[in-house]
């Protein structure tokens, strides 16, 4: 078994060295205590920093994808991978060293066909940690999981042809919800793993207003507006980063 674990990445320079070295340090526990290899793929989002040589620095095969557009380039890396289990992590998310033991663990139950790991975000702002502590038990409840950290069978992704393009936002949870649609239908499930978490980064939360951390973060906002690339135009662009 090979897992390939994707990294999307746009002007990433001052987080990617720090998510790709935590991805390395749980690449290498796989490998002594499971005896399964992992690669690294890193698709750089046509930055204009020095993303892709600090990815290069990590050992990670960086492929470019100049459009903006996040469902697109994490396809792109899937496209790429040679794994039987796929791992999509953002480029700003630091992960424990158990990450891809666990998920191992998990994909060796024939039945589990993919899954979700839980999030740790730890803002500056205490109203905004509210919030998504919030929205947090609202996705538990619901059944929703974001992509910081997402993973699949590669022929279950393939055969839910990705995720889609036609989404500016929202892909991630777009994509979990199909994938266990996915699963009912062929007598599977899918894992969340709630007993490790990843840490993303909180700099949007930080810097940004608390009315538009409210808005743009807000899925019922997202659900309206996830198919309007106009909506979502500066969100590289001005997004901290």
């Amino acid at each position: 078994m090979l897992i390939s674990i994707i990294v999307p990445a746009y002007n990433e320079e001052k987080y990617i060295g720090i998510t790709l070295s935590s991805i390395k340090q749980a690449q290498h526990l796989l490998l002594s205590e499971k005896g399964i290899s992992a690669e690294i793929i890193v698709v750089d989002n046509d930055s204009t920093d020095s993303t892709a040589n600090i990815a290069r620095s990590f050992e990670a095969e960086v492929f470019n994808e100049p459009t903006h557009n996040v469902a697109k380039v994490r396809n792109v890396g899937a496209n790429r991978a040679n794994g039987e289990i796929l791992v999509f992590v953002d480029a700003d998310v630091v992960v424990p060293e158990r990450l891809l033991c666990r998920i191992h663990e998990a994909m060796s139950d024939e039945l589990c066909i993919g899954g979700a790991v839980d999030t740790n975000y730890q803002p500056a702002k205490y109203l905004v940690k509210v919030y998504l502590r919030m929205w947090r038990f609202v996705g538990k409840v619901a059944g929703m999981a974001q992509g910081a950290t997402q993973f699949c069978r590669k022929d279950v992704y393939a055969s839910l042809n990705g995720y889609d393009e036609t989404l500016y936002m929202g892909e991630d949870v777009d994509f979990y919800r199909r994938l266990k649609r996915y699963a009912k239908r062929c007598n599977g499930y899918v894992q969340f793993i709630d007993d490790i978490q990843v840490s993303p980064s909180s700099r949007r939360f930080d810097e940004w207003f608390l009315w538009r951390t409210l808005v743009w973060t807000n899925p019922v906002f997202i659900l309206v507006f996830r198919r309007r690339k106009s909506i979502w135009k500066d969100w590289y662009g001005r997004a901290p980063r």
